[in-house]
């Protein structure tokens, strides 16, 4: 499997959110955990963390129908398919490795916070 492919970009991020959620027993603790650029702290990015490997492993429901507009848009779209193909590719990577690191960090900071030295 290649380092940088999608399949193992996903798979360390849904390792890392398990290990989070194994290592993590009082997720109330970490309510007053400071992390860098998240609004609601620790506790937020620990939910949004969960809820994205949810909606990866089981799923995301549609909303709104999914139906593009029609006629020219529709060509149009059909024309650089690829290129949007690349283009969300490169993105969700992109995404899937911070989201990955910002698991590690959480867990990292629940152990400091509970006094465990591993």
């Amino acid at each position: 499997m290649q380092k940088n492919s999608l399949y193992t970009a996903m798979s360390r991020f849904i390792g890392a959110v398990n290990n989070m959620d194994q290592t993590v027993m009082l997720p109330s603790r970490l309510r007053d955990v400071p992390t860098n650029g998240a609004a609601d702290g620790a506790y937020g990015s620990y939910v949004l963390l969960k809820s994205i490997r949810n909606d990866m492993e089981w799923g995301v429901l549609q909303q709104g129908g999914g139906q593009n507009g029609g006629g020219t848009e529709a060509a149009e779209d059909e024309d650089d398919l690829e290129k949007q193909f690349y283009f969300h590719l490169n993105g969700l990577h992109g995404v899937l490795s911070k989201l990955t690191r910002k698991a590690d960090t959480l867990t990292s900071r629940y152990k400091e916070e509970i006094g465990c030295r591993n």
